[in-house]
């Protein structure tokens, strides 16, 4: 076989038919993505929802709703934490490109019209197509909404700690330790004497007394691998029956549990009742819709009990060890509290329990590890709650397509085939090795039996 050459071409055809570019090779598992999206009439519900947001004759070339949701769905499938990097990655795959509705005479979006897009579409309107996508899980069964487990997690900032100030003078942290070494006696202060005077100070990360004034939303709180840093705390509701994520909030990272269940169950509920309401028949809904909660030990205070038992029919929030409590003129709360502590210690409770580590945490894993949203690129509540909703509308839509493929992600999908190659290479090399392994036991056991060889 005669080795081929790179042909060098100083200058291509000026013109080439359309007909003489390659085809795009469609990805199976984007096919079937928008083949559900396509399905329900995707693309025309978003361009309703949009159409106050766009001007017909106005304006430069804009992203179309449709492209732009799917955009955000990428970010997950993907894992990819930044809008530069979806746009990296739209333009450098052709798979996407068709999933997106691209030719290859198409210029991919740029990472700013992705931006201006989520700008100019306001919160309501990403919030309906997480709604949209609720619903779709409804019709394939994947949405009980009888049980919701509730859970939060930090998201780091776009922010960094050094520059925080104060919120009473506006001193950076270094001019304000520099300052209180001098009071101290400190004429000229080292980088070691301020490293001293720091260590030694209390509460000295407070959020009554710093913020970052390029993202006041980010509070300093300290992150699951023990670090300290500015963050956000995003709040999942998770169904515990199929693992659906029924509402996502974004609140403070320096609110309570107790504090930040108040916003996301009642979300929970609202969303649920909208979502189900055309599954169930009206007269039995509100007594199917958030019959119980579940959650950890953080969120256990007698006023959580006390006011999500006004909302549910039964908790299971995991109680810490406090020791014999004072019940004085606290008659509901003790009551709320015993009842509690019975369901816990019971066969279901504990089954829920175990339940929720599996399937809030895998809501986590998958969200934000894999699917690249723990750092987030925005600043603002409302920026980044936009991006979190779509986000997470893909992690529920990953399930409609782990229903119908077995595999929830085009990189789970890859993964599978990669598996499938490796086992049959396995499989083969085991043949060969056997095959090659009897073929020198018989041409022994000819030798041994032949007279001439035998002779000789």
């Amino acid at each position: 076989m005669a080795m081929g050459t790179r042909e060098q071409d100083d200058q291509g055809s000026f013109w080439i038919p359309t007909s003489a570019l390659p085809m795009s090779a469609s990805h199976p598992f984007y096919e079937q993505v928008n083949r559900i999206l396509d399905g329900r009439g995707f693309d025309g519900f978003v361009e309703d929802l949009c159409r106050k947001f766009y001007h017909e004759r106005m304006g430069r070339p804009s992203l179309a709703p449709a492209v732009y949701f799917r955009l955000m769905m990428i970010g997950y499938f993907e894992g990819i934490d930044s809008e530069r990097g979806m746009a990296w990655r739209v333009a450098d795959s052709l798979g996407l490109r068709r999933f997106l509705g691209y030719s290859l005479t198409d210029s991919p979006p740029d990472h700013s019209t992705i931006s201006r897009n989520r700008r100019l579409i306001d919160l309501e309107t990403h919030e309906a197509v997480f709604t949209w996508v609720l619903k779709v899980l409804a019709e394939e069964g994947l949405l009980k909404g009888k049980t919701i487990g509730v859970d939060a997690t930090t998201l780091e900032a776009n922010a960094a700690l050094k520059s925080i100030v104060r919120r009473d003078t506006g001193e950076g942290y270094q001019e304000f330790l520099t300052r209180l070494a001098k009071e101290s006696g400190i004429e000229t202060p080292t980088r070691e004497e301020l490293a001293k005077l720091d260590k030694q100070r209390k509460n000295k990360a407070s959020n009554d007394d710093w913020q970052n004034p390029h993202e006041p939303d980010a509070k300093i709180t300290k992150m699951k691998d023990g670090r300290t840093h500015l963050a956000h705390k995003a709040e999942h509701a998770v169904d515990m029956d199929t693992g659906a994520i029924a509402t996502v909030t974004l609140q403070p990272a320096d609110r309570g549990d107790p504090d930040s269940i108040e916003e996301t169950l009642p979300q929970a509920a609202d969303t649920l009742v909208e979502v189900l309401a055309d599954e169930q028949a009206g007269g039995h809904l509100s007594a199917q819709v958030l019959a119980e909660a579940v959650a950890d030990k953080g969120y256990h205070s007698n006023e959580v009990l006390t006011g999500v038992g006004r909302m549910v029919s039964r908790t299971y929030i995991s109680e810490p060890n406090r020791g014999r409590r004072d019940w004085s003129d606290k008659a509901a709360a003790r009551d709320a509290v015993y009842a509690n502590r019975r369901r816990i210690r019971g066969r279901r409770g504990k089954r829920l329990m175990r339940k929720r580590g599996e399937l809030i945490e895998r809501s986590f894993a998958h969200c934000y590890d894999t699917g690249g949203m723990r750092r987030t690129h925005l600043r603002g509540h409302a920026n980044i709650l936009k991006r979190l909703l779509i986000h997470v509308a893909g992690f529920n839509l990953s399930l409609v397509m782990r229903k119908i493929l077995g595999l929830g992600t085009a990189r789970g999908l890859q993964g599978l085939a990669a598996r499938i190659v490796h086992v049959l290479l396995s499989f083969l090399r085991m043949i060969w090795r056997t095959v090659t392994h009897l073929g020198a036991e018989n041409a022994l056991l000819i030798s041994c039996r032949s007279p001439t060889l035998a002779a000789a």
